[in-house]
């Protein structure tokens, strides 16, 4: 799952929204440093990432992409489901996805003082240039997309990976409206932030 989704599995407070959002900017950290609230937050947006990584549904999701971009429908995938969690958030959430979008907004500069300085960096981003907008349709999916890929090193071919996603978008669809109930109720059993 990718950032937006990261957010909502999240408690509704600060720490928790940063340990959630900080499992892409941890790395060579020392966790045992954090406060307690943000390294269980960590640990559940881990938590979300492995259920999510194993679970079947994704698994075969992954094998509609071609050979060349098999290796980055995962982060393709992860990018579309905050894409479909948008489109469809009034059947899994009770508040408008404006409104709520409008307070993460506002958590994430409040949250920032708690980020390491690349978390802060993103998520200022985040804001400031309104992803969460873009994701809304498919043509600015594909250029966010298209945008990660030009961050990759090595050579590759996930730039343009929208294309394998428009003829497929209805099963993609479909799957993650079976899967996200079934995370959403794994990490409540998890109660990790209990």
């Amino acid at each position: 799952m990718n950032y937006l989704a990261h957010a909502v599995l999240a408690k509704p407070n600060l720490y928790s929204l940063t340990g959630n959002l900080l499992g892409d900017f941890c790395k060579g950290m020392a966790l045992d440093t954090l406060h307690p609230d943000i390294l269980a937050g960590l640990r559940n947006h881990r938590a979300t990432d492995s259920f999510t990584d194993q679970h079947p549904e994704v698994r075969q999701l992954k094998t509609l992409f071609s050979p060349n971009r098999r290796r980055f429908a995962g982060i393709a995938l992860d990018v579309l489901f905050d894409h479909f969690l948008i489109r469809h958030w009034q059947q899994f959430y009770s508040t408008t996805f404006a409104d709520y979008k409008q307070q993460l907004y506002t958590d994430l500069a409040a949250a920032e003082p708690l980020m390491p300085v690349a978390m802060a960096h993103t998520m200022r981003s985040v804001r400031t240039h309104d992803w969460f907008s873009s994701y809304q349709q498919l043509p600015q999916l594909g250029l966010a997309l298209d945008r990660i890929a030009s961050r990759i090193r090595f050579p590759h071919q996930f730039a343009g990976i929208v294309d394998e996603i428009q003829p497929q978008y209805t099963a993609l669809e479909q799957s993650f409206l079976r899967f996200y109930p079934q995370l959403q109720l794994h990490i409540e059993q998890l109660a990790l932030e209990a």
